[in-house]
C-alpha cells in the first residue's frame, strides 16, 4: 500500500488548482531555511494509536502526521475518516502507509503496535512475540529518522522501551516509555477527589514499573504546595497506612476495571501520550514520570527502563527530577526494578 493523502489536483487531467487560485506574489523573498515542519509518526492503528492520533490533531500538535500499520484496509480507512473531519481541525496532512519508509524526517515516532495476549499464554511468550515484532518495527524507523525520538507506549512499556532502545542505537536519552504518565494522572485524580480539590493542584508521582510493583511516591505529594503526610502530623490529623495502600491499588486496577467494562483503555492514554509530544516538541521541559534507563538512580543497578520523573524537551529526556523518596520507597522501587531485570534475563535479552 502506497502513501496516501489530500491533494490539490482535480479532475482527470489532473488540473492543478493551486496555480489557478493563487497569483504568485512579485519578488517574494523564498522561505526560510529554518526549519519549522514538524512529523509526528504512530505505529499502530489499534484503538491506543488512534486515540493518540486524534488527541494530537486536535490539539494542534503537528504539521504532518502519518499512520503506520499492517492492516492496510483498516489503515486507509483511519486514514480518511481523519481526513474528512480536516474543516473541523487545525490543517494537518494526514497520511498512511503500510511501509515505514514514509515516515522519513519524523521528528517523534510513538510506537503503539504490539501482540495481544492469547488466552492462556504465558507473560514470558508474549514478550517474546513482541520481541519479534519490535526487531521488525524498530530498524526501519531508526533508519528513516535517524534524528527522531522514540516514545514507546505498547505493554510492557518497560521492557520493550529497553527492547527498542537495544535495537535502535541511540543515546538513552532519545528513548522513552509512556510508563506511569497516566497511572500518575489517575492518582492526582484519586487524590484531588478524596480531598475535593482539582487535579492540577496535586503534585504526585507513581513510579517505578508501569504494572503491579509500581510505587507511590507518597512522602512527597502536596497539594497547593502543602506537603500532605507532613502536614497531618504536624496538625495531629490522624490517617491509616491502608487508606493510603487502597488509593495507589485503584491506580494499579484501575487500567484493569476500564478493559472489563469497554474491552480496551484508549482516552486516557490518547491524552497522556499527546501531553508527553507536547512537552517534547515544544520543548516545554516539564517533569513527566516517563520509563528511563534507571542505571544509577536510587541506588538501581542494572540497564533497566522504569518511570522515573524526568524533564522533557526537544532533546527527549534532559534530566532525572532528584525527587527525595522515603528508605521504604527506595526500596520499592529496587524491588521493582528487580522485577523489570528478572523478565528481562528470561527474555534473553
Amino acid at each position: 500500500m502506497h502513501k496516501s493523502a489530500s491533494g490539490s489536483t482535480l479532475g482527470p487531467g489532473g488540473l492543478d488548482l493551486t496555480q489557478a487560485f493563487f497569483k504568485p506574489i512579485t519578488n517574494a523573498a523564498p522561505p526560510s531555511t529554518t526549519k519549522q515542519h514538524t512529523k509526528i509518526s504512530v505505529i499502530g492503528v489499534g484503538n491506543v494509536g488512534m486515540a493518540i492520533a486524534q488527541t494530537i490533531l486536535t490539539q494542534d500538535l503537528t504539521d504532518e502526521l502519518v499512520l503506520v500499520d499492517t492492516n492496510a484496509d483498516k489503515l486507509r480507512g483511519e486514514m480518511l475518516d481523519l481526513q474528512h473531519a480536516a474543516a473541523f481541525l487545525p490543517r494537518t496532512k494526514i497520511h498512511a502507509s503500510t511501509d515505514s519508509s514514509i515516515t522519513a524526517g519524523s521528528d517523534l515516532c510513538i510506537v503503539t503496535a504490539g501482540a495481544r495476549q492469547i488466552a492462556g499464554e504465558s507473560r514470558l511468550n508474549l514478550l517474546q512475540r513482541n520481541l519479534s515484532l519490535f526487531r521488525a518495527i524498530i530498524p526501519p524507523l531508526v533508519s528513516h529518522s535517524p534524528d527522531t525520538t522514540l516514545l514507546i507506549v505498547s505493554n510492557p512499556v518497560d521492557i520493550l522501551t529497553y527492547v527498542a532502545w537495544k535495537l535502535s542505537g541511540f543515546p538513552s536519552n532519545r528513548v522513552i516509555g509512556s510508563g506511569t504518565n497516566l497511572d500518575s494522572s489517575r492518582f492526582r485524580f484519586l487524590i484531588a477527589d478524596h480531598l475535593d480539590v482539582n487535579a492540577q493542584d496535586v503534585q504526585a508521582y507513581i513510579v517505578g514499573e508501569h504494572g503491579d510493583s509500581s510505587v507511590a511516591l507518597w512522602s512527597s505529594i502536596s497539594v497547593g504546595g502543602v506537603p500532605v503526610l507532613s502536614f497531618l502530623d504536624k496538625q495531629q490529623i490522624p490517617y491509616e497506612k491502608e487508606t493510603l495502600e487502597n488509593i495507589h491499588k485503584s491506580v494499579v486496577d484501575s487500567a484493569y476495571e476500564v478493559i472489563r467494562l469497554k474491552g480496551y483503555t484508549s482516552w486516557a492514554i490518547g491524552y497522556s501520550v499527546a501531553n508527553l509530544a507536547r512537552s517534547i516538541l515544544r520543548d516545554q521541559r516539564k517533569i513527566h514520570p516517563v520509563s528511563v534507563l534507571a542505571k544509577g538512580f536510587y541506588g538501581i543497578d542494572g540497564e533497566v527502563f522504569l518511570s522515573l520523573p524526568a524533564q522533557l524537551g526537544r532533546g527527549g529526556i534532559l534530566g532525572v527530577t532528584n525527587v527525595h523518596l522515603n528508605l521504604e520507597e527506595t526500596q520499592r522501587l529496587v524491588d521493582s526494578a528487580k522485577t523489570i531485570l528478572d523478565m528481562q534475563i528470561q527474555l534473553g535479552i
